[in-house]
């Protein structure tokens, strides 16, 4: 007798822990129509989970020091590192070839120390002292945008995931990833790498599921500040900005791309998710009576 294959359902990354989509759905994640696994499908409330988990850890992740952001970015890469077997396994099971797996995985590794690298540098980069007229100086200091939502690419199983997050907390953010349908296998995983990264629970979530299911409500979530789209479906790319509109929600749209390309390496990719905030400070305090600033 030939013997049935017990397939992983795998789970959903929210706060710090993995439960089973609220739904109690799934679905086949099939490559050349063969089942390789069971990926959850999320819902609306797993999604509204996962924002109440990301604010909870927003004020404490942006408050973290610069260097200690770096650190930890730092550490989920010796991580990954340590499991690049398991991973280019994995995309090789998603129909990807094996000198393209090994590329994506050492890329994704890099890609994470590039990043942490800039943690504590791109404040110097876009922060300015202001020429003003008067006793006060005037500074413009980059701070982080808050709470983003994302949709991964389609087409990039790991490479353009890590790409796109490790911009987004390396800024002091937290997010909430919609991983790529087709390729899930390695966003569930490097879950667990997260979890175990010194990664605070929250900072990143991460769910599988039907991006058109869920578009509406990532657009419209009154509680997430930003919105960052991986593709090139006009349709969605219209609906996302409309949907926008009535709560003011910073959209960004990234364009399906080689995502080994040079161009994902940039500050200006960190810069997309902060605001910047104006100081004004006296140069001097004179003293005595009706003084002032």
């Amino acid at each position: 007798m030939s013997r049935l294959e017990v397939l992983k359902t795998y789970k959903i990354y929210i706060g710090g822990s993995f439960p089973r989509t609220e739904s109690g759905r799934y679905y086949p994640l099939l490559v050349n129509d063969k089942k390789i696994a069971n990926m959850c499908l999320s819902s609306v409330k797993d999604f509204r989970n996962a924002v109440v988990a990301a604010r909870t850890a927003q004020g404490g992740w942006s408050h973290k020091t610069a260097y200690n952001r770096c650190q930890i970015l730092y550490r989920i890469a010796e991580v990954l590192e340590g499991r690049k077997a398991q991973f280019i396994a994995e995309l090789e099971l998603q129909g990807i070839a094996l000198q393209e797996a090994e590329n994506e995985v050492n890329l994704s590794i890099d890609r994470l120390i590039y990043y942490a690298g800039w943690c504590d540098k791109y404040q110097q980069l876009f922060s300015s002292v202001n020429p003003v007229s008067g006793n006060f100086f005037n500074f413009s200091v980059p701070e982080p945008t808050g709470v983003v939502a994302v949709f991964a690419p389609q087409e990039s199983g790991l490479l353009g995931l890590v790409t796109q997050m490790a911009s987004i907390i390396a800024g002091g953010n937290t997010c909430v990833v919609l991983a790529s349908e087709k390729r899930a296998l390695c966003a569930v995983t490097f879950a667990e790498v997260l979890a175990t990264s010194d990664v605070p629970g929250g900072v990143v979530n991460i769910l599988t599921g039907n991006q058109e299911e869920l578009l509406s409500v990532f657009a419209t979530h009154m509680d997430v500040n930003a919105l960052l789209y991986c593709g090139n479906n006009a349709a969605n790319i219209k609906k996302i900005q409309e949907f926008a509109v009535e709560n003011l929600k910073r959209v960004v749209i990234r364009e399906e791309g080689l995502y080994e390309s040079n161009q994902y390496e940039s500050p200006y990719l960190i810069f997309d998710f902060q605001e910047i905030k104006t100081t004004w400070h006296p140069v001097e305090v004179i003293s005595g009576a009706g003084s002032g600033y």
